[in-house]
């Protein structure tokens, strides 16, 4: 299993990538949520000119927020900047979409455009918006293109269009899936400490937060309800006038606990281990290697909270 790492990414991300290119980690992959963090392409592009190693790339891109023509070219120039290192993820949206207060995208709209961004990357005509649309002056650029994809349709797209797929929240694995299955992981590497301590909970709180932020904007109230601090996060944000509550419900998404969801974080600490990776380095072990022997061949960690070079060591020195 390969070990790599993700980034909300902001402008100390680059130097994060430095330092994780050295700890070992395989690919840096950044999320691409523009009204939550730094523009996925810019920084991207810093942390090639920096590094020489480490794969890189966006995970995941979301194709309502560009024309397929910008995001072809923006892979192309990176796979310049660092030949052989890059891939990229797309995906129907989650936080790119629901800060914007839109719901995902269909399924098949994802396919269309997929279809169409690995034509303009092999450098063929492709027809969009009623045009056909061609990358002129540049050469064929080879990059694999994984699905972000954690349900049955998102999965059938990626058993058909996929160089792999890239799931979340619980491993993608099947004999109908491609053989690049990677996984999104948040959580914290356990030093002796109680799950409700102060460095466990700024470190890897966030995760916590974003499983009432998912089943609020999945299942609605009965769903949030369901989980252990879930009414408490549920009566603070919907004080939030409806108009703006979208905003409210990802405030602080997959960066921090904030003043918001805490009283409800603090609640639920005890679903910590279940939906994250936080755990003595024994456990995390133990859970990877399972993982592995289900089919999955690629772990991507996150960090947060206020000290990311440690989370960086301390997840590598664990597992890595």
């Amino acid at each position: 299993m390969q070990i790599s790492c993700a980034f909300a990414p902001t402008l100390s991300t680059p130097d994060h990538i430095v330092l994780a290119e050295s700890l070992g980690y395989r690919r840096a992959w950044c999320y691409d949520s523009p009204s939550m963090y730094a523009d996925v392409w810019m920084v991207l592009a810093l942390a090639a000119e920096r590094t020489s190693a480490i794969g890189l790339g966006p995970a995941v891109l979301v194709p309502a927020l560009r024309h397929p023509m910008v995001n072809a070219s923006a892979i192309a120039t990176l796979a310049e900047l660092a030949p052989g290192r890059v891939a990229a993820a797309v995906g129907a949206g989650f936080t790119g979409r629901f800060t914007l207060g839109q719901r995902p995208m269909r399924w098949s709209d994802v396919a269309e455009y997929v279809e169409v961004l690995r034509a303009l990357l092999r450098g063929e005509e492709a027809r969009w918006e009623g045009a056909i649309i061609k990358m002129m002056e540049r050469p064929p650029t080879d990059v694999p293109l994984l699905i972000g994809a954690d349900g049955p349709k998102g999965r059938s797209v990626a058993a058909r269009l996929g160089d792999g797929v890239f799931a979340s929240g619980r491993p993608a694995v099947g004999d109908d899936l491609p053989p690049w299955r990677g996984l999104l992981a948040f959580g914290t590497v356990l030093e002796g400490e109680e799950l409700a301590d102060d460095r466990v909970v700024d470190a890897a709180g966030h995760a916590l937060a974003v499983v009432y932020h998912g089943a609020y904007e999945r299942g609605g109230s009965e769903a949030v309800d369901r989980l252990p601090g879930g009414r408490t996060w549920r009566d603070t944000v919907e004080q939030v006038p409806a108009e703006q509550r979208h905003l409210a419900v990802h405030e602080g998404h997959l960066l921090r606990v904030t003043d918001r969801d805490r009283p409800a974080v603090m609640e639920g600490i005890a679903l910590l281990p279940s939906v994250t990776l936080t755990g003595e380095p024994a456990q995390l072990r133990e859970r990877l290697a399972e993982w592995q022997n289900k089919g999955l061949t690629e772990i991507a960690y996150q960090p947060a909270g206020r000290d990311i070079p440690g989370e960086l060591r301390r997840f590598i020195a664990a597992v890595g």
